[in-house]
């Protein structure tokens, strides 16, 4: 091996740890991103089939006779 080869396997034994414990850090932040874009996706498909199936139920009126508060008020 040629001494630059030997320098650089010593350099990177050297910062091995540092660069092992930065990719660790790097996979968690990628993974947490990772679920917060799949639970933002989950939600948002949620909403959108939440609102259509509210958007086609039937709407349900309810009649109310007045004509007893009328006939009461007139009489007052």
């Amino acid at each position: 091996m040629s001494q630059q080869k030997v320098d650089n396997y010593k350099k990177e034994k050297y910062n091995r740890k540092k660069q092992m414990q930065k990719e660790k850090k790097m996979r968690a932040i990628y993974r947490a991103i990772g679920c917060v874009v799949a639970a933002v996706a989950v939600f948002w498909v949620g909403a959108s089939m939440y609102t259509r199936y509210e958007a086609n139920k039937p709407a349900s009126y309810t009649e109310v006779n007045m004509d007893a508060i009328t006939n009461y008020m007139q009489t007052l």
